[in-house]
């Protein structure tokens, strides 16, 4: 097979990849869809379980009632849906892999989708909570809180992301130094700098209180060290394998 045919057959594959990713999202949303404004309930619990007696939380335009719970049953869709994404885009990928690479890159895949899932769930079960009874705890004397559900949305999914790529920081530790970008050494000399850089990210993605920006530079911070941890043991069981 000339090259430009394996080209051509290879971006088929990826497109019937992509299809059948696209087609999996689709039908879990569709299984979604029924309990949409259920699932969105969920997601608003830690902040309507911090509002005052009475409390609730309000749409500001025509079409956000609708909206809003569907945009959260499609990120659900997206979530639920995850291993059968990753399975494809690991069937494409595998084939052109040495096995060495594959018995390296199989467990990097589960661990970082199985950590990014971990950093979304601390976020709703610990952040949550402390973010939003800071919030309303701190309202001046007369001022209803009363959040719009599209800000909400938008709030939360900011929260979910710093703290799902924030867990991903041990598979990015270990890839440095797989790939021979940074040494276990190097990680050890730039501690101070990272642990400072954490605390500068939990304040800017954070709302502005002490515990809530501390909780999320502690677990980055104790994952980078756990992401040297797991670069050291890989180094070390590199001269084995080769």
């Amino acid at each position: 097979m000339s090259q430009p045919e394996t080209f051509i057959s290879h971006l088929i594959e990826l497109r019937d990849r992509l299809l059948r990713i696209i087609v999996g999202v689709v039908v879990t949303f569709l299984c979604l869809f029924p309990f949409a404004n259920k699932i969105y309930t969920l997601l608003a619990h830690p902040l309507l379980a911090k509002l005052p007696k009475g409390g609730q939380m309000i749409a500001t335009a025509v079409t956000t009632p609708f909206l809003v719970p569907m945009k959260v049953a499609l990120l659900a869709a997206v979530v639920i849906s995850l291993p059968y994404t990753l399975y494809q885009l690991w069937a494409f990928v595998a084939p052109g892999l040495y096995q060495h690479e594959k018995r390296f890159a199989a467990p990097l895949v589960v661990l970082s989708t199985l950590l990014f899932l971990t950093g979304m769930a601390f976020a709703y079960f610990l952040v949550f909570p402390v973010v939003f009874g800071f919030i309303t705890g701190t309202a001046p004397e007369g001022v209803a809180v009363m959040t719009d559900i599209g800000n909400y949305l938008d709030f939360v999914i900011t929260l979910f992301l710093a703290f799902g790529i924030a867990f991903e920081v041990p598979v990015a530790v270990v890839l440095l130094v797989k790939l021979g970008m940074v040494k276990v050494e190097t990680l050890k000399d730039i501690r101070p700098y990272v642990i400072v850089g954490a605390f500068v990210i939990g304040a800017i993605f954070t709302p502005p209180d002490v515990v809530s920006q501390i909780m999320l530079a502690v677990p980055l911070w104790l994952l980078y060290e756990a992401g040297i941890l797991a670069a050291r043991f890989v180094t070390a069981r590199a001269p084995a394998q080769n």
